[in-house]
């Protein structure tokens, strides 16, 4: 499939992965996500180009996505809580209910069209941007986090989200916390701690859903996880996390909020052009 690409064709590729990388990781230290939101657009793009099928594409896409944001999540989560910024309560909470959402979008993976992907995807990123865009501190969903049978539901819905998006859940997870008047730093390291469990199972459950479709994957490929392009991205966003961590706790993030929800829209639209 990839023999009939030209070479400088595919040295241009793989140079935008690697530049998605260094957005990925800077982005993961700083808002406490896996940087899947900017993965998964740049993944789709790559694997279009050299003709992976379009009903395995988004889904080859996420798989991957989770793979290689599992050492980012991790060398950010490591960071944050270096720094104090974890709240351990929130994370034993929410981690196994996340789990388990996670498992169920792998799950979808092995037989849902593309298309459930795509507009989950649009849904969830509009949402994450609106917030960005237009939250302000006086927003607030109530004055702390709710009982366990709510922090339940809300882990089960993020995990599900998170699989279904490609990403580590850390814009959902800041958002929610934030929304519950958490400070933004400790809802931003708490968040990449909850991205490490759901990476990794995600990538498991991704791998093992695209086992039945392996003839249709690109060379390289492990169930709907492509190895190039964990191979590529993995190592440069994990060394530019720590990068954004630093900027996390030194800048003001205002401009870098409004940049990226309206990255976030220009992709949903993206993918909204691609299912009509």
């Amino acid at each position: 499939m990839m023999s009939g690409v030209p070479f400088n064709e595919l040295a241009w590729l793989a140079a935008a992965i690697v530049a998605g990388g260094v957005i990925a990781g800077f982005l993961a230290g700083l808002f406490g996500i896996g940087g899947g939101a900017i993965i998964v657009p740049v993944l789709y793009e790559v694997f279009r180009v050299i003709g992976v099928p379009e009903e395995v594409r988004m889904q080859l896409c996420i798989g991957t996505s989770l793979a290689i944001i599992v050492p980012t999540t991790i060398r950010s989560y490591v960071a944050h809580r270096a720094r104090g910024a974890v709240m351990a309560d929130v994370l034993r909470i929410w981690m196994v209910p996340m789990v388990v959402g996670v498992v169920a979008g792998s799950g979808l993976a092995a037989f849902a069209p593309p298309a459930v992907f795509k507009i989950a995807f649009v849904v969830l990123a509009a949402i994450i941007a609106v917030r960005l865009l237009f939250g302000d501190e006086s927003w607030r969903l109530g004055a702390d986090l709710p009982g366990r049978a709510g922090m339940i539901a809300y882990g089960l819905g993020i995990g599900l989200a998170s699989s279904l998006m490609g990403v580590s859940g850390g814009s959902m997870s800041t958002m929610v916390l934030t929304l519950y008047g958490k400070p933004i730093h400790a809802a931003v390291g708490t968040a990449a701690g909850l991205g490490v469990p759901l990476t990794i199972a995600g990538t498991i459950g991704y791998v093992l859903a695209g086992l039945p479709h392996q003839a249709q994957m690109p060379p390289f490929s492990l169930g709907f996880v492509s190895l190039i392009g964990v191979v590529l991205m993995a190592p440069v966003a994990s060394f530019v996390a720590i990068f954004g961590v630093k900027a996390a706790h030194a800048l003001p993030r205002r401009r870098l909020e409004i940049a990226f929800g309206l990255f976030l829209l220009a992709v949903s639209v993206r993918f909204v052009a691609s299912l009509v």
